[in-house]
């Protein structure tokens, strides 16, 4: 069932390791068939040098498992919310990748200072609210999901496929597996960067909004003319 969603998926969590985005077993990447409304996922604590397609859990949208014999990755219902809630997104990642971690622990948003940044993604990577003690108490990873949504009521997923957990890490997301993983390697680049200009420069303003427009429109706007026809 879903052969290929399975392969797809798996090899966008080998990309992760590849990356060095992930140590050990940390970190999951998921895809969704929506025509069927199913989710294939990593497997929970399954280290990447033990990965195969056939290990590749498949689960309904209540996080049932419909195919598989290893129980699904702990975030599951994390990956639900967001494909429940953000109808373009074929794919979900979630890492604890360093430098985007980092600001994610700091509660701080990532700003766009320049146009790498904005190349990739519209505006600074949202933060969200820190989780209160109820939502961690209940339904952890589903309140998660809720909370990173919630987070979004006026910024579009599309435009931002990324936004970082408070205290916790990043979740990135794009039209496939591949591309969530190609958003988490762009934002810990981003990450990267961002935070040794704080360092050398701890007052440094975002860019401005005309610099921002052009260089995230000629890659994604209506007419865009990076790349080729």
């Amino acid at each position: 069932m879903l052969k290929g969603l399975k392969i797809e998926v798996c090899e966008a969590n080998l990309e992760l390791k590849k990356q060095e985005l992930v140590i050990y077993s940390w970190g999951n990447v998921s895809g969704i068939d929506r025509e069927k409304q199913i989710v294939a996922i990593k497997p929970s604590g399954v280290a990447y040098d033990e990965l195969t397609p056939d290990k590749i859990v498949l689960v309904d949208m209540k996080g049932a498992v419909v195919e598989g014999g290893m129980r699904p990755s702990s975030d599951t219902a994390t990956h639900l919310e967001i494909y429940r809630n953000f109808k373009n997104v074929g794919g979900v990642c979630h890492t604890h990748s360093t430098n985007a971690t980092v600001w994610a622990q700091a509660c701080k948003a990532i700003p766009c200072l320049g146009t790498t940044h904005a190349d990739y993604f519209y505006g600074d990577i949202p933060v969200t609210e820190i989780m209160p003690d109820d939502y961690i108490e209940k339904d952890y990873e589903l309140n998660t999901g809720r909370i990173i949504v919630e987070t979004f009521a006026k910024i579009d997923p599309d435009q931002m496929p990324a936004v970082l957990v408070a205290n916790h890490g990043p979740f990135t997301w794009g039209a496939s597996p591949g591309k969530s993983v190609e958003s988490a390697v762009v934002l810990e680049q981003i990450a990267e960067m961002a935070l040794k200009v704080e360092i050398l420069a701890c007052s440094k303003e975002a860019i401005s909004k005309t610099l921002l427009d052009k260089h995230y429109l000629r890659k994604h706007g209506k007419g865009a003319y990076y790349g080729q026809e």
